[in-house]
């Protein structure tokens, strides 16, 4: 299963941590903590105040996060939530492990970084691990900016649309010698 590494409001006790755990969205296993090998610029910033990792390697600090295996729906979930690729860009990242006995070791994963981005935000403070509510004062909006139905709302319409893509995906079209369509429904994969 793919690895994804979480590094602002998706990390466990912040305001989206909530959907990683929602198995209506698929399934994902906490791995570890890590931090990435090379420094990127993470920074704050909007009306929302929305943490965003830029896809700058070396500026910045070394980002702390969480890696997390996660299957094809969850992943399809993450890319819908983080509307990528228009808004965030699923990109690969080197992060290091802190292994029991002090070495570490180098893993690959997914991330959600922005490639595009206001010039200004390159001059803006960058921290090296995000919390919703740190010392920064810049406190997460969005769920207060909309309500709990019209999250729930979101939430249920990507469920619905994986449910039908998934129906859709086990229906085979089969187009008779008469030129007759027919749908044939089948579970399970094809021996």
């Amino acid at each position: 299963m793919p690895l994804v590494f979480v590094y602002g409001t998706l990390k466990k006790g912040q305001p989206n941590y909530f959907r990683l755990i929602d198995s209506s969205n698929g399934q994902a296993e906490f791995i570890t903590c890590a931090r990435t090998v090379e420094p990127y610029p993470l920074v704050i910033t909007g009306e929302c105040n929305i943490p965003f990792l830029l896809n700058v390697p070396g500026s910045g600090q070394r980002v702390y996060g969480e890696i997390y295996s996660v299957d094809q729906k969850m992943l399809e979930f993450l890319d819908w939530f983080e509307e990528c690729p228009d808004w965030y860009q699923r990109t690969l990242i080197q992060l290091e492990i802190l292994k029991g006995n002090g070495e570490t070791e180098v893993e690959e994963a997914f991330v959600y970084t922005k490639t595009k981005y206001e010039p200004d935000w390159l001059n803006k403070p960058t921290y090296d691990s995000y919390d919703s509510n740190g010392d920064h004062g810049l406190k997460y909006a969005y769920e207060e900016d909309m309500t709990r139905s019209t999250l729930d709302q979101k939430s249920a319409d990507f469920s619905q649309n994986s449910e039908q893509e998934i129906k859709k995906n086990n229906s085979l079209q089969i187009l008779t010698s008469t030129g007759d369509d027919h749908d044939v429904n089948f579970r399970g994969p094809l021996q």
